[in-house]
């Protein structure tokens, strides 16, 4: 598939996820474990057939380490939700291409050009007129800043570390790893919170199975082979496109008002992704 449409076809499974975590009547930390849980259920049995699951040692323990490092990222995240509100939770969050551009060269000593940055500043603008500009300014430092903080960090670091052995291992074998790791990180803290991990409702058990097989599964295998062929920094910062998919998602299906603050801002974050992958003769001529 062309990495391209297959970014795309990513974002537009995971863009689902906030719609299926708002119907599913769960905890959001158990909602995700059961995301990754169903994943990796429905992809092992084909890997085991096709036998995709010979790597080297060391390049295994990197893999798990990038699915504790996604499980560790959705958990403390949600985490973040509830010592801060939704909005500015987001927003700090979806700073995630700014740490994988200053980590690219800092420690791969790789640039990531004029336009990565120019698209990168364009992007963030738009997601704070998303939020509402009224909110950012009444920031106040507290835990789930830092916790949302922390949560941009460790998805910059998971993006990087899986861009780092992708040609050395099979996508599929190592979405696989992944969830192995992801799941175990994520079934332990769910036993050190209160509730049962079993007692949910028909519906909630479809959200599961929504975030399973089309946030996680077809999201991430299509995300994960996209990965193979762009830039690491392109891949982040098309990711907040979830974001401007997921509002248009509510509307639909949750009948929630856009406002124009919304569409400007979805507009603008859209117009700062589409200028990172634009080649900079193409600029040239732009500007000429």
């Amino acid at each position: 598939m062309n990495p391209k449409l297959s970014l795309i076809i990513g974002i537009l499974c995971i863009s689902f996820a906030p719609i299926f975590v708002r119907f599913a009547v769960a905890p959001p930390i158990t909602a995700a474990f059961y995301r990754m849980l169903i994943a990796w259920v429905c992809l092992a049995p084909y890997c085991l057939v096709k036998g995709n699951l010979k790597i080297d040692r060391k390049t295994f323990w990197i893999t798990i380490a990038g699915g504790i490092l996604f499980g560790a990222d959705i958990a403390v995240w949600n985490i973040s939700l509830t010592k801060t509100s939704a909005t500015i939770s987001s927003l700090i969050a979806n700073i995630t291409p700014v740490w994988v551009g200053l980590l690219s060269f800092a420690v791969l000593k790789v640039r990531s050009g004029k336009l990565f940055w120019i698209g990168t500043c364009m992007a963030i603008l738009g997601i704070v007129i998303l939020a509402g500009y009224k909110n950012v300014l009444s920031i106040n430092t507290n835990l789930g800043i830092w916790l949302a903080l922390l949560s941009s960090l460790l998805y910059a670091i998971y993006i990087l570390l899986t861009k780092s052995i992708i040609d050395e291992v099979k996508t599929l074998t190592l979405v696989f790893y992944n969830l192995v790791g992801a799941t175990v990180f994520l079934l332990l803290i769910c036993l050190f919170l209160p509730g049962s991990l079993l007692t949910f409702s028909g519906n909630t058990w479809l959200c599961f199975v929504g975030l399973g097989l089309i946030c996680q599964l077809a999201g991430w295998l299509t995300i994960t082979h996209a990965l193979r062929f762009l830039p690491s920094t392109r891949v982040s910062l098309a990711l907040l496109a979830r974001a401007v998919i997921a509002g248009v998602w509510a509307f639909l299906l949750l009948h929630e008002r856009l406002g124009l603050s919304e569409i400007i801002g979805s507009v603008i974050v859209l117009a700062g992704i589409a200028i990172t992958f634009l080649k900079p003769n193409q600029t040239k001529k732009i500007v000429n």
